[in-house]
């Protein structure tokens, strides 16, 4: 609301680039909590967790592996921001206010598309926010915490789905190893082969990447 009120202000150049470098020093926060790559990075981890490799893939593969995929599903969204604000902006047509008020509406549409009406109404209710009439009409600040909130929810739950075949192993495995008195020997270490075969079995990059870009469709 704030830029959209602002956005007839022209900004001073030195204003401008404050504000640039502002924005610029909160993109990777925005990056990691507004976009698809929570929920990515989420679900990779949890597999990692769950076939027990503890640092196989490592930390930076996933990473990368999750800003890729975030780049794919943001695709949409960049081009219309691009479209809306961007070319507008670097054209002189805009002013910054202006550019970044044209550039709420892609965002607010992709985050609230996501957003569990469950959590909107708990920030709702935080932020003594009167329900709004229309969707569009959810204030950002209201929008982007509920955004998060259920993509933490989202997350954990493919997270919780993943680890089942695994704990089975595990559990097997234990059993099998406490009835033949195998004490010594950690079950873990003997499971975590049979896991790593049946996750290559099943092809399960395939499935676990295939399933999770398709939740964002």
């Amino acid at each position: 609301m704030l830029i959209l009120a602002a956005a007839e202000l022209r900004l001073t150049t030195p204003l401008e680039i404050v504000l640039v470098l502002s924005l610029l020093a909160l993109l990777p926060a925005a990056l990691a909590s507004l976009t698809p790559f929570l929920r990515i990075t989420l679900v990779l981890h949890f597999l990692r967790q769950a076939l027990g490799t503890q640092t196989a893939p490592s930390n930076p593969v996933l990473l990368g592996l999750g800003l890729f995929l975030t780049m794919l599903v943001m695709q949409p969204v960049a081009r219309e921001l691009q479209t809306k604000a961007l070319d507008p902006y670097t054209k002189n047509e805009m002013t910054l206010l202006q550019a970044l008020a044209a550039a709420r509406d892609p965002v607010h549409t992709f985050l609230l598309r996501f957003t569990r009406e469950k959590d909107l109404q708990l920030f709702l209710e935080l932020t003594k926010t009167p329900p709004p009439k229309r969707p569009q009409d959810v204030e950002l600040r209201v929008l982007m915490p509920a955004y998060v909130l259920s993509e933490l929810r989202t997350g954990f739950q493919i997270g919780a789905v993943l680890f089942l075949p695994f704990l089975v192993i595990d559990l097997v495995v234990a059993s099998v190893t406490l009835s033949i008195g195998m004490v010594q020997l950690p079950p873990a270490m003997v499971a975590a082969p049979f896991k790593i075969l049946l996750f290559v079995l099943v092809d399960g990059w395939n499935l676990v990447i295939g399933s999770l870009m398709r939740s964002f469709a």
